[in-house]
């Protein structure tokens, strides 16, 4: 019976564990350095994860959304969607970490944004730079 049990109870926890997705690579990484920044416990860890893993999944779906409406998105209803919907972030995450934790979190997302904005999403310096004309 104890055996039954045993085999059962390692079934369903393998089985949760195989419903939850791990993060991508650069998100894991990312998550560290974040969690090295804000000096997160590990319980804020977890939890951070989870309300970011949301928020990436809510943008997400709303490109997706946009692009398949077969139009071009508007840029400002989608600048204004991204900022409700960090918004709704930072309302999660203020019971989760300590203001000075909060404060943090927000400038490395202010200083994250003004560098996404000046070198386009995520290529290098210079790669949404067109090439100089030639004469």
């Amino acid at each position: 019976m104890k055996a039954t049990v045993l085999a059962l109870t390692a079934l369903w926890a393998g089985a949760l564990i195989a419903q939850t997705p791990a993060p991508p690579p650069q998100h894991a990484a990312h998550l560290e350095k974040l969690a090295t920044l804000l000096d997160l416990t590990d319980a804020q860890k977890t939890q951070v994860q989870a309300i970011l893993q949301e928020e990436h999944a809510k943008i997400r779906a709303a490109h997706e959304q946009a692009m398949a409406s077969g139009t071009e998105p508007d840029a400002q209803q989608m600048q204004a969607l991204h900022q409700q919907i960090k918004q709704e972030t930072l309302q999660k995450l203020t019971p989760v970490l300590s203001p000075a934790q909060l404060k943090k979190f927000q400038t490395l997302q202010e200083m994250h944004g003004e560098m996404m904005h000046r070198f386009g999403h995520g290529g290098p310096p210079g790669a949404d730079t067109p090439p100089p004309a030639q004469n």
